[in-house]
């Protein structure tokens, strides 16, 4: 099964925190495969750090990336116009994520589901 990884989730196997490599890790040895967004390697990119530059690029060279496309381009317009009329404030990044997974039926790994609250969109812990 492949695995939609949010920045969050991405930055922290990047920077050694909170165990994300070794669960990574072991998400892999049991068949789970990585992969992100395209919009999530730019939010990554604009956040390197000196010294992380060829670490970062080894990391994102190794998982799967999913294009933002035409139709996720719509999904994402569409679900935070939704939710704005709602009175709730999402950011494009956000949907952009959100119509990636729901556009290829993939979970997504994040710390901030609640940035995520998109019907259709499955979440999977990393653990």
């Amino acid at each position: 099964m492949i695995l939609l990884l949010d920045s969050s989730v991405i930055i922290d196997v990047l920077r050694g925190r909170n165990d994300r490599r070794r669960k990574l890790a072991n998400l892999i040895e049991r068949g789970y495969f990585p992969a992100t967004s395209s919009l999530n390697i730019a939010e990554i990119y604009a956040g390197v750090r000196t010294g992380e530059e060829r670490r970062t690029t080894a990391f994102l060279d190794s998982l799967r990336c999913y294009p933002v496309t035409k139709s996720i381009a719509r999904l994402a317009g569409n679900l935070k116009a939704q939710w704005s009329a709602k009175g709730q404030t999402l950011t494009l990044d956000d949907m952009m994520v959100a119509a990636t997974a729901v556009e290829h039926n993939l979970p997504l790994v994040t710390d901030n589901r609640k940035h995520f609250p998109v019907d259709g969109l499955r979440f999977h812990p990393l653990h």
